[in-house]
């Protein structure tokens, strides 16, 4: 992808889509492609981790155990919650297809935080749904920001 494909890519990402064009450019110059096969693990249960991930094409399982939590497809993302907290990664993902995603290290994306609080506040957003739809006992939602 080209930094304008990477562009308009992330503002359709509800997590960046209230960013301006000069910080989606920042973003797209940090997000590296990645490529996954289908049924490869992309990130363990229980491993550190420093990425997150943002799916362009494919779909990916969020699995605990045997446990299927949530299928996500493009303009979903994963992957948040260890770049933020530095804790090991609280499920697995496995590709179920063959997916292009773009991958973001930690050290760049808390630099981004910390210039925009409204991706902050996207995040927290994310994660909070997240939580109350699994006290509600329901599957996760696939990084979409519907509050």
């Amino acid at each position: 992808m080209i930094t304008v494909e990477k562009i308009l890519f992330l503002r359709n990402v509800s997590l960046f889509s209230t960013m301006p064009p000069e910080e989606l450019g920042a973003l797209a110059g940090i997000a590296e492609e990645v490529v996954f096969s289908a049924e490869q693990c992309i990130i363990e249960e229980g491993d550190m981790g420093d990425t997150m991930f943002l799916i362009v094409e494919g779909e990916v399982n969020v699995h605990r155990g045997g446990d299927s939590l949530a299928v996500l497809k493009s303009q979903d993302y994963f992957g948040e919650m260890t770049i933020l907290d530095g804790e090991p990664r609280s499920a697995s993902v496995t590709a179920l297809q063959d997916c292009l995603l773009l991958r973001i290290n930690q050290t760049d994306f808390q630099s981004i935080v910390r210039r925009h609080a409204n991706v902050a506040l996207s995040i927290i957003r994310t994660l909070t749904r997240r939580l109350r739809e699994m006290d509600a006992g329901s599957k996760p939602d696939q990084g979409e920001n519907t509050e």
